[in-house]
């Protein structure tokens, strides 16, 4: 829904994307491009975890010490994971984007003399999208959209660790140690509502500049992707799919969260376990 919305054309608003796509490609059609992250799911959020924990825990022991600033700590650790994350995530999100929008109808003033058809899919399945665009665009291909995402993942992911650590601190009885599985369950999820609210514009342009390339390339960049979008449609297209992205923040980053502190729990306590 969030990449019809934000890329696609004549869906109006949410519940109108929702009747068109299961009226238009039933149930199956608000799964498809999802095999590519299922598969790489783990590895990406073992990968923005472990260098947001690892480099938080690198800049507290440097300070020797000294009372850290826990703020600026995680801020730094947030963003760094924020720009670490755009090198797994770009050709997932590329493929993803790619597979969701290839049956969509185009704008006839955006249709060259000699495009595949408009409508027919293009690619077969997740590996045949990322080879085919390996061939015919370059590495640059599999990466494009990357910018934008660098844009939306730095301080997005700054507004989603800084405001978990916060409401985890500030839902935590006094005298506790760590967060119970309830406080770091909702902590995530307002977390997520919060960082995926505030990313919703750079979103969109991210989307849209991934979609792009399926039939036409209408956008030369960043820039003019903003420029044509607020053209063409005003403030308001940076905007789109913000309900669902909003929505669905707080379920994911919920079981993110709560994942992630249960396995870490699990794995010290094994640790103290096993230790002679």
């Amino acid at each position: 829904l969030q990449t019809r919305l934000q890329a696609g054309q004549g869906y109006g608003n949410t519940l109108n994307c929702v009747l068109t796509v299961y009226r238009n490609e039933s149930v199956a059609g608000f799964f498809k491009g999802m095999a590519f992250p299922l598969a790489t799911i783990a590895v990406y959020s073992s990968v923005v975890f472990g260098v947001f924990s690892n480099t938080q825990r690198l800049l507290g022991e440097r300070r020797r010490g000294e009372a850290a600033p826990a703020l600026r700590d995680t801020a730094l650790a947030s963003a760094v994971a924020g720009a670490v994350s755009v090198a797994i995530g770009t050709p997932v999100d590329l493929v993803k984007i790619r597979l969701q929008m290839q049956t969509q109808p185009l704008l006839r003033a955006n249709i060259p003399s000699k495009p595949a058809v408009p409508g027919l899919p293009v690619y077969r399945g997740p590996i045949h999208c990322f080879r085919t665009v390996l061939q015919q665009e370059g590495i640059t291909g599999i990466y494009r959209g990357a910018g934008a995402m660098l844009l939306r993942d730095v301080p997005g992911y700054c507004l989603y660790f800084i405001p978990y650590a916060f409401f985890c601190a500030w839902i935590t009885p006094d005298g506790c140690l760590s967060p119970s599985p309830s406080s770091v369950w909702l902590a995530g999820g307002v977390a997520g509502v919060i960082s995926w609210g505030t990313a919703t514009p750079m979103d969109v342009v991210k989307s849209r500049l991934q979609a792009d390339g399926v039939y036409v390339n209408r956008y030369k960049g960043i820039l003019d992707c903003i420029l044509q979008s607020y053209r063409s449609e005003g403030l308001k297209v940076f905007f789109r799919g913000i309900t669902v992205n909003a929505v669905r923040g707080f379920p994911m980053s919920s079981a993110m969260f709560l994942g992630y502190e249960l396995s870490l729990k699990a794995m010290k306590r094994d640790q103290t376990e096993t230790r002679p």
